[in-house]
């Protein structure tokens, strides 16, 4: 049975799905016009987490987030870059799959894109006109705010509170144009020859918030079981959809309401606005992506991550440490018997520290408490492999498990890089190493331990023989 934290109610609540076995789940997804960077990554990376989480306990996800790819401040970049808007769009889109690839994240379900929508966008308009939801001023739509009973439910925050402060974040020509100044666009007139489409109410294109609330319903249904997102969604996005889905179908928009927390650089979230922002793209010409992902994955989605290089560099260490264990555990399969007497206990204790992992992953996905107990298990196997025996059987199941466990945080532990040597061409050359030593041909010897070490591999003497790690993963 799972728990999530639900912002609209404020509280843990159980996940009851809309269909038995089956979760709608919705994230917004990136606008494209730069790289990614961590802090955006770390939306991507916690809702990736979450849909494996869910997948791991016998669900079927259907995963939809989606690109923004007409927006001004694309429409800025391709003024800059001397390019169309949609070439902005193609460019950032395959440099964002290029990021997430790299940090194991799944492609979702459906990716839908702001332009191949525009059809079902103004159409979803068109019925919040005819509801009286929404009203035409020079080309310009604009949703009735005040008219939605329900508006501010998700984040507490009341329509005097807004009223308070609207008019002054609002430029005169806009408010001018409004019946009210919490009023927000549905569909923008075009300005001068930024990119447009034809609509019943002139060439122009879609404001911000309307395009989720019809993707998600597209592909998702009137009513889904998640909305999920970035905690700086919640007011006015999320609020704002919630109220033109709501307005249009006459049901509830979401069940359950996810957000998650910022990354930090020195105590202030990172953003583009504030110029702390760290590229992915950068990173991962100086760290393993493996290890980006670590840093994120493991830390419980609503709270806030801290970047710095030591936070770095402690997830590589403990990430470190459990590739090597998994590691260890498969070079002893090379001596294992198959079977002994005591291995149903061990595989009993190795079992109860499988499900106290799914009972803090069942309890709102507590991640940092569920990599705990993968740290256990670590060390249960460290222990077990200095046995003098050690038995196949047992170890298979250790190492099944937490490769099925560390899948879920998106790591994989079978190590292997694509321009470095594989593991078993690794295994090859020691092996004709040893021949060699044992044909006193030293120098043949010492040729292959010196390529190994130009790859970063390091040879170890064990009482079960020489066995290899690889440099950086220390």
């Amino acid at each position: 049975m799972i728990e999530l934290y639900n912002t609209l109610s404020n509280k843990k609540e159980i996940f009851k799905p809309i269909e038995d076995g089956k979760v709608k789940m919705y994230v917004c997804g990136p606008t494209v016009y730069n790289y990614i960077h961590i802090g955006n990554a770390r939306s991507t990376i916690a809702f990736d987490t979450i849909r494996r989480y869910f997948e791991y306990r016998g669900y079927e996800v259907n995963y939809v987030s989606n690109f923004t790819d007409v927006d001004d401040k694309i429409i800025r970049a391709a003024r800059e870059l001397g390019i169309t808007a949609p070439e902005v769009a193609d460019r950032f889109i395959k440099a964002y799959y290029e990021d997430t690839e790299a940090l194991h994240v799944k492609k979702p379900t459906h990716t839908p894109r702001v332009m191949e929508n525009i059809q079902d966008i103004i159409l979803f308009v068109e019925e919040l006109i005819t509801k009286d939801f929404a009203y035409i001023v020079d080309g310009d739509v604009y949703y009735r705010t005040r008219k939605f009973t329900g508006y501010g439910k998700l984040s507490g925050v009341s329509v005097d509170e807004l009223e308070a402060g609207a008019s002054k974040r609002l430029e005169e020509a806009e408010n001018n144009k409004k019946e009210d100044p919490l009023d927000f666009a549905l569909w923008k007139s075009a300005k001068g020859e930024e990119i447009s489409w034809t609509s019943p109410w002139g060439e122009g294109r879609p404001g911000w918030h309307i395009e989720c609330s019809v993707m998600a319903t597209k592909y998702l249904g009137d009513t889904i079981d998640i909305h999920a997102g970035g905690h700086d969604l919640t007011f006015p996005h999320h609020e704002n959809e919630i109220a033109q889905s709501e307005a249009k179908t006459g049901k509830p928009f979401a069940h359950y309401w996810m957000h998650n927390g910022f990354v930090t650089m020195d105590e202030e979230k990172m953003s583009k606005s504030l110029g702390n922002f760290v590229l992915v793209n950068e990173l991962r010409k100086v760290h393993d992506p493996q290890v980006l992902r670590y840093f994120m994955a493991t830390v419980h989605y609503r709270h806030p991550i801290s970047y710095t290089e030591d936070t770095i560099q402690e997830a590589k260490t403990n990430l470190y440490k459990i590739q090597t264990a998994y590691a260890n555990a498969s070079y002893r399969l090379n001596t294992a018997v198959d079977t002994l007497d005591e291995d149903a206990i061990h595989i009993e204790q190795w079992d109860q520290l499988v499900n106290r992992f799914k009972k803090h992953m069942d309890d709102d996905f507590q991640a940092q408490n569920g990599i705990t107990d993968v740290y256990e298990m670590v060390r249960m196997l460290n222990r077990y492999l200095k046995s003098a025996e050690v038995s196949k059987s047992v170890l298979h199941h250790a190492m099944d498990q937490l490769e099925d466990l560390l899948e879920i945080f998106g790591i994989q532990l079978k190590m292997t890089n694509g321009n470095d040597l594989l593991d078993q061409e690794i295994e090859s050359l020691i092996e004709e190493r040893n021949q060699a030593r044992s044909e006193k041909n030293f120098s043949r010897a010492d040729e292959i331990r010196n390529i190994l070490q130009e790859k970063g591999i390091i040879l170890e003497d064990t009482p079960q023989g020489i066995r290899w790690k690889r440099k950086d993963r220390l």
